[in-house]
Order: C-alpha cells, then sequence, then structure tokens
C-alpha cells in the first residue's frame, strides 16, 4: 500500500489445482490495514485526478508496458495457481493464461487510450448546458479466482483512467499473481494511487464498509453480489456487479453442426467452463441433436487434459475443491435422474482436481444441471422442438449475462437473439467480449456494464455546468 509492501501477523496457503502443492503463502490483511490501503488511496487521488489528461494516459500506457515485459512471468503464475494451461493467444492455440495476460495489455492500452470528453447536452440563444465527467474517487475492488488477473484490470484500469484511485482485494484463492501484477504496476505509478489487500471475504467487507470507499466494483457469486450491494446501500454507495451467467446457446435447424463444433465447444469449455459467460446450457433442435453431440464429443475427446505448464495441454483442472465437489455432484444428480453421459462424467485419478469434459443428455429443465450454474466442464444438452420452445427455456432462468444463436440464416439468428433475456446476445460465437464494446448482466446476473466508452462513465459521476448567456 502507498507504493510499499506491508506484512501481516498471519498467512494463508495458496494451492496449484493441478498438483495440490503449496506454492506459496499469503498475507492475511487486518482491519487496519485495509483503514491504511483506503487512506493511502484517498490521500493520493486529489493530485492523481488533477494531472492533465494527456499525463495520466501515459502512465497507463507505461503499465502497459510493464505488462508486456513480464507478461510470461505473470503467465506462469496464472498457470501455477489458477491452473489455466500456459496455451498462447494465435487463433490455432489453446486460449489460456498467455491469453488472460494478452488481454490485460490490450484491455490497458485501448482503455487508456479512450478519450473522456465534455459533451455539449443542450445549447440554445440563451443558454449551454455540459455534462462532464468526474471519478468517485476511491474505488474498492474486489476481484475472482477464474481471470485473476484480467478481471482485476477491467476493474482497475478505467478507475485509474478516470482519475480514481484503487485499493483491490484479489480473491483467496488466487492472490499470489494478482498481487505479483499489482506491485508492478504501482511502481510505475504515483505511491497510493494503485494498493492491495488480501484475505478472506471478512477483508472484502471491510474494504466494502470503508467510509472513504466511494464505489464498489465486484465480479464473483450472486450471493456474495448481494452481500456487498446489502453493504453499499447502507452507505449509499454506488456499485458495479458482475455476477453469475448460466448463459443459454440455441442451436437454430438451418445450423451446420460442424461449422459450428469449434466455436461452441470453446464458448462452453473455455477456462473449463469457469467463466461467467461461458454457455452452460444447450438448446439443440431435434433435427441437429445427434450430429452437434458427435461433433462436440470428438472435440472433448481430443484435447489432452494435464497440468498446464506441461507442453500440448489443452484443458487443465478445476481451481478448487467446493467447485470441483460441486461439479461433481451436478453430474452425479443428473445421472441418477436418468440422464445420459456421452462423454467423462468421472473424477480423473491422481492429486489433482481434475474432471474431463463432459456431455448430458436425456435432460430437461428443471435438472439440478440445467437450473444451477455449474461454473465446471459439464454441458447439458437439451432438445427442442421449435425455436418458441428454446426461446422461453433459456429466458426462464433469474440470470441474464449472455446468451448465444447459431445459425446459417443470420437475419433469423437476429431475431432470435432480440427475444433473449441477456446482457450480451452473440450470433455464431459465444463469450467474444471486446475491450470496445460495453458488458454486463440483467436479472440476477448483476448491474452496471464495463468496457469502453460506457464502462469508462461508469467509474465516473456525472457533473452537469449550466451556463446562462
Amino acid at each position: 500500500m502507498a507504493g510499499q509492501a506491508v506484512d501481516s501477523p498471519t498467512h494463508f496457503d495458496s494451492f496449484n489445482p493441478a498438483t495440490g502443492e503449496v506454492i506459496g503463502r499469503v498475507p492475511h490483511s487486518t482491519p487496519d490495514q485495509v483503514a491504511a490501503a483506503v487512506g493511502a488511496a484517498h490521500a493520493a487521488q486529489p493530485a492523481w485526478a488533477a494531472l492533465p489528461d494527456a499525463e495520466r494516459q501515459a502512465r497507463l500506457m507505461a503499465v502497459a508496458d510493464v505488462l508486456h515485459e513480464h507478461a510470461e512471468a505473470l503467465a506462469t503464475w496464472v498457470t501455477r495457481e489458477q491452473g489455466k494451461p500456459l496455451g498462447g493467444v494465435g487463433p490455432d492455440q489453446v486460449p489460456g493464461a498467455r491469453f488472460e495476460l494478452h488481454g490485460c495489455e490490450a484491455w490497458t492500452r485501448v482503455t487508456a487510450s479512450l478519450p473522456l470528453p465534455v459533451d455539449v447536452v443542450f445549447e440554445d440563444d440563451t443558454r449551454r448546458d455540459e455534462m462532464h465527467r468526474r471519478p468517485h474517487g476511491v474505488i474498492g475492488a474486489i476481484a475472482p479466482w477464474n481471470w485473476p488477473l484480467l478481471i482485476a484490470i477491467w476493474q482497475i484500469i478505467p478507475s485509474l483512467r478516470a482519475g480514481n484511485t484503487v485499493v483491490i482485494k484479489p480473491s483467496e484463492l488466487t492472490s499470489i499473481g494478482t498481487l505479483e501484477m499489482v506491485r508492478l504496476m504501482a511502481a510505475a505509478l504515483p505511491p497510493g494511487v494503485l494498493n492491495t489487500v488480501s484475505g478472506g471475504g471478512e477483508v472484502g467487507g471491510w474494504l466494502v464498509e470503508h467510509p472513504r470507499v466511494d464505489k464498489v466494483m465486484f465480479t464473483g457469486s450472486e450471493a456474495t453480489g448481494i452481500k456487498i450491494a446489502t453493504a453499499a446501500a447502507r452507505h449509499l454507495k454506488p456499485t458495479t456487479l458482475e455476477l453469475g451467467g448460466n448463459d443459454a446457446a440455441i442451436v437454430l435447424p438451418d445450423a451446420n453442426p460442424r461449422a459450428i463444433a469449434m466455436g461452441l465447444f470453446w464458448g462452453a469449455f473455455l477456462n473449463m467452463g469457469q467463466t461467467c459467460a461461458c454457455a452452460k446450457r444447450l438448446y439443440v433442435p431435434d433435427s441437429l441433436h445427434d450430429a452437434v453431440v458427435a461433433e462436440l464429443r470428438a472435440l472433448a475427446q481430443a484435447l489432452p487434459m494435464g497440468n498446464g505448464l506441461q507442453p500440448g495441454v489443452a484443458l487443465g483442472p478445476l481451481q478448487n475443491r467446493p467447485q470441483f465437489d460441486k461439479v461433481k455432484r451436478l453430474v452425479d444428480s443428473a445421472r441418477a435422474g436418468g440422464a445420459t453421459i456421452v462423454c467423462g462424467g468421472e473424477p480423473l485419478p491422481g492429486p489433482g482436481l481434475f474432471y474431463p469434459v463432459t456431455l448430458v443428455t436425456d435432460i430437461a429443465d428443471g435438472a439440478p444441471l440445467v437450473d444451477e450454474e455449474q461454473f465446471g466442464p459439464v454441458l447439458p444438452i437439451l432438445r427442442y422442438r421449435s425455436v418458441d420452445e428454446a426461446v422461453a427455456s433459456a429466458n426462464r432462468l433469474q440470470v441474464g449475462l449472455g446468451a448465444s444463436v447459431w445459425g446459417t440464416d443470420t437475419a433469423a439468428a437476429h431475431a432470435v437473439a432480440q427475444r433473449l433475456q441477456a446482457g450480451t446476445v452473440w450470433i455464431n460465437q459465444h463469450g467474444a467480449i471486446h475491450p470496445l464494446v460495453p458488458f454486463g448482466g440483467i436479472k440476477a446476473s448483476g448491474w452496471g456494464v464495463e468496457f469502453g466508452a460506457e464502462g469508462l462513465k461508469a467509474v465516473t459521476r456525472g457533473q452537469v455546468i449550466s451556463l446562462k448567456k
């Protein structure tokens, strides 16, 4: 905090999910340390906001240079601590930890380049009204374990670009890589502009409740999001919440199963399905069901799974034991309910948290595997008879992060997309986010948007200056 490393009286272990080994010890922040980090951010914020806009942008471009320089070391930490394979960034390479670091740099550069103009919202002969964007002050950010560095960047960089300062708490399950990334970033910034605390949910609670935290950003579960929203509401603090998804994907009757198979597969199993906007329910017409299942099964059985530090590995472990147990419970429940396990369906032997890609058919709406967000490498595939039936099924749950529609007639797919209740609906792709395209959920998937000009505005407060002529 304030540019200095501070130790804590207690620590906790961080584990490699591929091996079960302890890979490091993480400081557990105390209430006083959380207060000190917020105090440092509060003290640094006026000078940071007062910098000329071009200088603040230049500082963030320097941060992007730091991320580029240390990308391989940080990607290795992601693989060791989160589990995703190192992979690469090209179209034919596995979207793994190097992909995550590539995204960190790209999001930083694009966001740093965005303007924050003064908008003239009304003008006539008698008056001129301008909308200015002002920083909130101190942003309290709480990052998740599934994309620990990239999502931290999504919270940090727009906040800093707008003139806020930040205190971020990484997930207690993936703290080391995020703490190391922030340490490197903070060295390129004035002291106090970017600060970290670490620990479990209670540390996040102290951060949210601190009176000098002016806005909270959180990505994670619906249950924790409700707690954060409740705490923030007591102090009338604004929040941006990106919560769970359980995204539906609908294959239309005119789709080509072979042409869409790879997109569907990674749409569902990117990061072993541990992504909020992964496809987690697949609706397929009777006429294409068997062909789609066969294409997905062939991919699932062809891609190697293992320790992501080893070359050639495409799929890694689940990140933590509770998530592993949840996936196993949901698959076992589906099997007991009469569903067909097309492939996978049993944990792999050994010390790591490996669960193979699992396709499940002969299952219907209402089954726990369909209605609960599994957040793992399991995909229930549901038959439908009419597109209206598929749309009704996709919309029936109280979530609405993303969805997708797949077919050759893009006009027909577009018409279906407009009927789906989700913050983003992709056509012939799933989860294809971009740093200039706003992203956020509706219903129980949260509120507020990130990315692009809209995401930048979300970390500011509007101020109207009205001039009488």
